[in-house]
């Protein structure tokens, strides 16, 4: 029996990669043990041929993930169902390296046997991934229909993502402040952190956020559109307009949003010198008051936080008045996919559904603090998570979807970059009506070149 654990850090040889995800520290909670079993898979056409064989590759960036592959013996117990398959759990070092991996193993016929995707590059792999509507694991996902292409389910997401603004309700009770259920509340609440802290702190942040990776400014510049709108089709709406950056545009309104907020001093001193893992250890000291990242960083939080009693989650509140909808994204997170290049797929898709089945997931879904996406497996949220459904009843689930063919393709073209854009906001020199008249005639003439209507 083989158990082979490979890792493999590559060097990031292309100047520019794919737009990186949003969890690249991802998943979470060793605390939470709300996964439930009551429901479970029975054997599939393809877990019961245990004849199968041969060496699969599953490539993985999430760190936590691997330590939990590592320290629960993923493999070995795979291989007591299946002896006669290899697999290989190759590590790349972070989001951003995996996609420049993918992209340049795509174009030499080298991408592993089972591969995560993201929504935003389901469509860009499509071409590289199989079918996977057939298996057990897609039909019990309550997302994996909803982000099929062209009818076929590419990716079978591994969790139901949901997206919260951390917060500590000691300092914020200090301030005297309360939990914001406005756009107009989030500013004050952020502003009055800031003069309040910042008096006798210079480093202090009311909103922590690491610029210098660019991605993490995610929650406000790829959610806050589809929020704005609440419509999480929104870049696959902005392919058939020609100017979807005009004021008055979804878009628009919430970048305004977005660049009052990053300038207003609640950033703290210089976010732009500021990574991603730097500003989730200062907000666990306390350092920072408010922090906005998806439920997978939760365990981020926990592990270097001394004490999280005082820890508090709540949804970013980007409504104008209480009158208007409480919008909330969620959207399925790490797609597993089988892909074209597999020399074994049969055996990559046996991994895929024992993946998904009573033999692992639940096991790994108490582990980490994000939702469920197994309708055969529920899981309660985690207590600091569960606190923003509580403060917020009236809720609008929007489903988010990364964009389409048609999207990518002015994207690519345009070098349209929301998460960068994010980061360019914060230099001297911009101007945000200069720069949104800049993307509309870039945008036409994408769509004209490329014949999109």
């Amino acid at each position: 029996m083989k158990k082979r654990v490979i890792a493999a850090v590559l060097a990031c040889v292309m100047g520019v990669g794919l737009l990186t995800g949003c969890g690249s520290t991802a998943e979470s909670s060793t605390t939470n043990n709300g996964a439930t079993t009551e429901s479970k898979t029975e054997g599939t056409a393809t877990a019961s041929n245990e004849n199968l064989s041969g060496t699969i590759t599953f490539t993985i960036w999430d760190n936590n993930l691997n330590d939990f592959i590592e320290s629960n013996d993923m493999v070995g117990k795979f291989q007591e169902k299946y002896p006669d398959i290899d697999v290989e759990i190759e590590k790349i070092k972070d989001d951003s390296e995996y996609w420049n991996a993918m992209k340049m193993r795509a174009s030499a016929n080298q991408l592993p046997d089972v591969m995560f995707n993201k929504t935003f590059t389901l469509a860009r792999f499509k071409e590289y991934l199989l079918d996977l509507s057939d298996t057990e694991a897609a039909k019990n996902n309550e997302l994996a229909a909803g982000y099929a292409i062209d009818g076929k389910i590419l990716g079978i997401p591994m969790t139901s993502g949901y997206e919260y603004v951390y917060y500590w309700k000691d300092m914020f009770k200090e301030a005297g402040v309360e939990v914001p259920t406005t756009w107009g509340e989030f500013e004050d609440v952020a502003k009055t952190l800031q003069d309040y802290y910042g008096k006798d702190n210079a480093n202090f942040m009311a909103i922590a956020c690491g610029f210098k990776d660019e991605w993490p400014d995610y929650p406000y510049m790829e959610f806050m559109p589809a929020l704005e709108s609440g419509n999480g089709q929104n870049w696959n709406t902005m392919a058939t307009q020609d100017e979807p950056f005009s004021e008055g545009t979804d878009i628009y309104k919430a970048y305004s949003k977005a660049y009052e907020l990053f300038n207003s001093g609640v950033m703290g001193k210089d976010p732009l010198g500021m990574g991603s893992d730097q500003a989730t250890a200062l907000f666990s000291s306390k350092q920072a008051a408010i922090i906005a990242l998806g439920d997978w960083g939760l365990q981020n939080i926990q592990n270097q936080a001394e004490d999280t009693s005082e820890l508090g989650a709540f949804y970013l509140p980007t409504r104008n008045t209480t009158s208007d909808p409480y919008n909330v994204i969620v959207q399925g997170d790490s797609f597993m996919g089988v892909t074209t290049h597999s020399k074994n797929p049969e055996a990559a898709k046996a991994f895929v559904e024992w993946f998904y089945s009573e033999d692992w997931y639940p096991e790994y879904l108490a582990y980490i603090s994000s939702s469920s996406s197994m309708t055969n497996f529920p899981k309660e949220k985690d207590p600091i998570l569960a606190e923003a459904d509580t403060l917020c009843k009236d809720k609008q689930i929007i489903t988010y979807d990364g964009g389409g063919d048609d999207f990518t393709a002015i994207q690519n073209e345009t070098t349209f970059d929301y998460k960068k854009l994010g980061a360019e906001m914060l230099t001297g020199n911009f101007d945000l009506d200069s720069k949104m008249s800049e993307l509309n005639q870039k945008w036409k003439d994408a769509r004209t070149k490329l014949g999109i209507q």
